[in-house]
């Protein structure tokens, strides 16, 4: 299988990290190399950006340039970015025809994006409508907890017309079981949980990022009433919407040579639901 380029760029940067740590352990005091980055070291432990996991376990196809899926009438392009992407060249993705941009904020509640300022004032600075989101931990505190942590900290929302609705991430578990340990009841409830506290604190209900795989297996709930679907499969078609979705609001299509998204619909919708 062809590993996304995006994927091969953290791989290689986590390699980096651990030859590092074995060369600096075999030289002298007085020889070893200078210390890695620490920013690097902070990002290569702890940073999984959005569909990482996605990609690990269902795999990825090549990118397709037009979307098949017969429900679209138009689309916008943008993308997303975390803190493996560093300082973005915005002026570059804008030329590129990108006209929205996610870019991931926190995780777990432990972690913030150490670029998350440069990210998401520049996507707005150059023109794009933006948004930021959560890597969700579902077994490490509470979902309101997390969605606390999130508004603290780059996740908040503000009716200015270039700012999208905080996003909650959903996908496979990085350290180990699928579903966290969690039944697929107790996974409702903290989807619920932190979808709720969300609203409460901004008055918007978070968008869901998620593959129909992973919420098939994890979740039993329907959320479909209340919050945007952002959808992941990396095919020329979206395929099966998770449960009782009708329609899915952004399409997660590639991660090559960068996370790549259409928002489904014109860009006076786009704007639409960045107004709320």
């Amino acid at each position: 299988m062809k590993i996304p380029a995006l994927t091969r760029g953290r791989r290689l940067l986590t390699a980096v990290v651990s030859a590092f740590v074995l060369l600096a352990s075999a030289l002298p005091a007085g020889a070893r190399p200078e210390p890695i980055d620490p920013t690097d070291r902070y990002i290569a432990e702890n940073d999984h950006p959005m569909g990482s996991q996605i990609a690990k376990h269902e795999g990825s196809e090549p990118m397709v340039l037009v979307p098949q899926d017969v429900d679209v009438q138009a689309v916008v392009h943008g993308i997303d970015v975390s803190g493996w992407q560093g300082n973005v060249d915005w002026a570059h993705w804008w030329n590129q025809g990108k006209r929205f941009a996610y870019v991931k904020a926190t995780e777990r509640n432990n972690y913030q994006n150490p670029y998350f300022a440069q990210q998401y004032n520049g996507s707005y600075n150059i023109g794009m409508i933006r948004g930021s989101y959560h890597f969700a931990i579902p077994n490490a505190t509470s979902g309101a907890v997390q969605a606390d942590y999130f508004v603290n900290n780059g996740g908040g929302w503000s009716r200015d017309g270039k700012t999208l609705p905080g996003a909650l991430d959903m996908e496979y578990n990085p350290y180990g079981a699928t579903c966290y340990d969690l039944s697929k009841p107790a996974m409702t409830a903290w989807i619920k949980s932190f979808s709720d506290r969300y609203q409460a604190r901004t008055g918007r209900w978070p968008v869901i990022y998620t593959s129909t795989s992973w919420w098939s297996q994890c979740v039993d709930g329907d959320f479909s009433s209340t919050n945007p679907l952002w959808v992941a499969r990396y095919a020329s078609t979206v395929g099966a919407l998770p449960y009782n979705w009708r329609v899915w609001t952004f399409w997660q299509y590639t991660s090559t040579p960068i996370d790549q998204n259409y928002f489904n619909g014109a860009y006076d919708r786009l704007q639409a639901l960045a107004n709320g």
